[in-house]
């Protein structure tokens, strides 16, 4: 199955950005939805947004909504998370995952190929 790479992550102070990057192994990449989940510490790995196969539909969880977007370019297999004003509770690792489902983004079950994710801190 497709392979997931995450990239982009680091540490940054509260109100910066970062913009993530997940390139995809191959090109049935092009057929995939697309979802960014996230785990902090001792916490379970929550939604953070998805994309469609075709990148007409997002979606994010509300804690990001207005601060975080979603994109995708599937000429070159990648997906990306750009992220602004970051705040200390977004530090978590992040995950790329794919899914051949169109509906139910948020939950992690509807994900067949995970990344192995990225650090990002975001300090006070």
């Amino acid at each position: 199955q497709v392979q997931l790479v995450e990239s982009g992550g680091g540490l940054v102070q509260a109100g910066g950005s970062l913009n993530l990057s997940c390139v995809a192994s191959e090109r049935t990449f092009n057929y995939y939805g697309m979802g960014w989940f996230r785990q902090a510490p001792g916490k379970e790995r929550v939604f953070v947004a998805a994309i469609s196969w075709s990148g007409d539909n997002t979606y994010y969880a509300d804690s990001v909504k207005g601060r975080f977007t979603i994109s995708r370019d599937n000429a070159k297999n990648t997906v990306y998370l750009q992220m602004n004003t970051l705040k200390p509770e977004d530090t978590a690792v992040y995950y790329c995952a794919a899914t051949v489902y169109h509906t139910d983004y948020v939950a992690p079950d509807r994900y067949h190929a995970w990344g192995q994710g990225t650090q990002v801190t975001v300090s006070s």
